[in-house]
């Protein structure tokens, strides 16, 4: 009787043990589960976006940083996932694209107007995903002749000639020696922008001042090669230029350098550079990639994204571009305060900033 006892005791509880096992499987059970799958897209929000830089890489101190700084405000912010490709040149453009594509992302950003023939064609072979760039008016093609884009391509565009106007101006009231000095990095309608605004700002200072200015101008051939950048502003500041605005990207490294040993000024360019060098940055023409593309991302988010088109952002989008905030560091007190009278004549059309050379001697 003892012995039957035992074994009933034992039947019962190895049965509570099959239960209990039935039981976490079913809280368990597998993600192929209909039930579950409908769950999982409901709980799943994130939007997930891709950033695919150019040669200048993701800590450039320049415009793919601005961008990646927008994608990390909009993933502390919206709650999206975002991640990064550094592309060491061109080659790298198409195969850190498709890897995003592979990996099913939303939004995929790219930067530079060089890498606008790779991203355009991503975006025809990959339909279902929606890319946007900045720097390319993705509505022209490289000859200028318009196009249609993709209806899941999104072109990002800053009048770069506006801030440039202003920083031209600052530069053109700060010399001491009359002579003033400007290095590109590529040569292309997007610098030709920074270029001739900042021309046009060192005019307008030179009539303010009634007194010739000279602007010394040359490029790099790149936007990587810090060394030579250098080798250029160097030279400048030699042959008697006090201030050199840069719109060279990772080059542009050099210049600030080059600044820095000759005890001169240099003007930053797409973020606030003066943390390179806080006593020789005299101010930065912004154009803000971050705000950009944060808003692009917040478009996504809330379903409004558009593309098919070319958003071109200026002075009157307010944040977009403008001259950074540690401009009053450096710049005297009353240059700094006529810059929103002439940012307003900018913005009121008084006065049309230039964007190349033919403008600029429209404009002149």
């Amino acid at each position: 009787m003892k012995k039957k006892i035992v074994l009933l005791s034992t039947i019962f509880l190895v049965m509570l043990g099959l239960v209990a096992c039935g039981g976490n499987k079913k809280e368990n059970a597998p993600a192929n589960n209909a039930g579950n799958k409908e769950a999982a897209t409901e709980e799943k929000t994130d939007l997930n976006v891709g950033f695919v830089t150019d040669e200048g890489g993701v800590n450039d101190e320049s415009f793919n940083q601005g961008a990646w700084e927008g994608l990390k405000k909009a993933k502390d912010e919206l709650g999206i996932n975002a991640e990064y490709l550094e592309s060491k040149d061109s080659k790298d453009y198409t195969p850190n694209l498709e890897t995003f594509a592979d990996q099913e992302k939303d939004l995929i950003f790219g930067a530079g107007f060089k890498m606008g023939a790779a991203i355009n064609e991503a975006a025809n072979s990959y339909p279902e995903i929606n890319y946007a760039i900045v720097d390319v008016d993705v509505t022209v093609d490289e000859n200028g002749n318009k196009v249609e884009a993709p209806d899941n391509l999104l072109g990002i565009m800053f009048r770069a000639q506006e801030p440039s106007f202003l920083v031209g101006y600052i530069a053109g009231m700060t010399s001491e020696t009359n002579k003033v000095g400007f290095v590109g990095g590529q040569e292309g309608n997007i610098i030709w922008g920074f270029e001739y605004g900042y021309r046009a700002g060192v005019d307008y200072a030179a009539k303010e001042k009634g007194e010739e200015i000279e602007i010394l101008s040359q490029y790099v051939g790149n936007f990587s090669d810090a060394q030579k950048g250098k080798s250029i502003a160097t030279t400048m500041y030699q042959n008697g230029a006090d201030v050199i605005f840069h719109a060279a990207g990772g080059a542009g490294a050099g210049v600030i350098e080059a600044a820095k040993e000759a005890d001169k000024w240099a003007i930053g360019v797409d973020r606030d550079q003066n943390d390179l060098a806080p006593d020789n940055v005299l101010t930065s023409a912004m154009k803000n990639a971050d705000v950009a593309v944060y808003q692009v991302v917040e478009q996504m988010k809330n379903g409004e994204f558009e593309g098919g088109r070319t958003i071109e952002l200026g002075l009157s989008d307010e944040g977009a571009v403008g001259i950074a905030p540690t401009s009053d560091k450096n710049v005297k007190p009353e240059i700094l305060e006529k810059i929103d009278g002439i940012s307003k004549k900018i913005i009121d059309g008084e006065i049309k900033v230039p964007y190349n050379q033919e403008t600029y001697e429209e404009y002149k």
